[in-house]
Formats: C-alpha cells, structure tokens, sequence
C-alpha cells in the first residue's frame, strides 16, 4: 500500500481533507470572475497562515469545494472559520454588489462538509488492518 507521506519532528502522515461550504441561502454570488479569483486568493492567503497546502479549489454559483492537506496539530474548526470570516469580509468589502444579494450581510451558510480523503479505499484499508492479525504463509 503506497501512501504520499508528510513527516514532522515526531510523526508521519497523510492528511487530506474535502471541504464543501455554501453561501447562506444558496445565493448565486459566485458568478464573477473577481470574486472567485478573490475567494480564492483569500483562501490561500488564510491557508498558509495556518500551514495548509490547497490542492485545489473550485467554485459552482453558490458553493465551493477545496481540497486541502493539513499537519495533525491543525485546528480544523479554527481553520475554517477563519476561511469563512475572513473570505466574507474580503468579498462584501471589494463587491459592494454581492453583499446586495446577501440577506442581512450573511454571506456563508453555517454549516458544511468536511470529510477526511484517503489515498486508498476504505474497504482496502479495513482489509489491510484485518490481514494483519492474519499469520503469514
């Protein structure tokens, strides 16, 4: 089984994440150009704050998906409400015309998905694990 691994001082790792956030009400305000470069300029900005390597980002009218590598010690609630704030100040501030659609200035939903991504399957990963209390022929 091959893993891409990162390594700290004490530790090595594989630590991808799939991240999915929606603007409030599903609002269609991320049809411009500029405000998509700037979500994701942002995003990156935030990102190497927090140590977090973008794989990649992609926005639909009303949404976007990221997929992120993060270290163990990250703070994953941190990080994305700092993505959320940070990237609604930004966007409302430099288009005036997007905080027009918003309702009450409320640009993100508060919730979202986030789920750990893996470089194997689950199902080859629990068979991985069970062949290991498995004597060896």
């Amino acid at each position: 089984m091959g893993y891409e691994l990162d390594k700290g001082r004490h530790s090595v790792y594989a630590l991808q994440y799939h991240f999915v956030q929606c603007v409030k009400y599903r609002r269609k305000v991320l049809v411009d150009p500029g405000v998509i470069d700037k979500l994701k300029e942002q995003v990156h900005n935030i990102s190497e704050t927090f140590d977090v390597e973008v794989l990649n980002i992609e926005t639909d009218k009303d949404h976007f998906h990221m997929i992120f590598k993060g270290h163990p010690t990250l703070e994953l609630t941190r990080y994305i409400n700092a993505v959320k704030t940070l990237t609604s100040r930004e966007i409302q501030r430099n288009y005036p015309e997007v905080k027009e659609m918003l309702w009450e200035g409320k640009f993100w939903s508060r919730s979202y998905f986030l789920a750990s991504t893996g470089q194997v399957t689950l199902d080859c990963l629990k068979r991985y694990v069970e062949d290991q209390g498995k004597e060896k022929k």
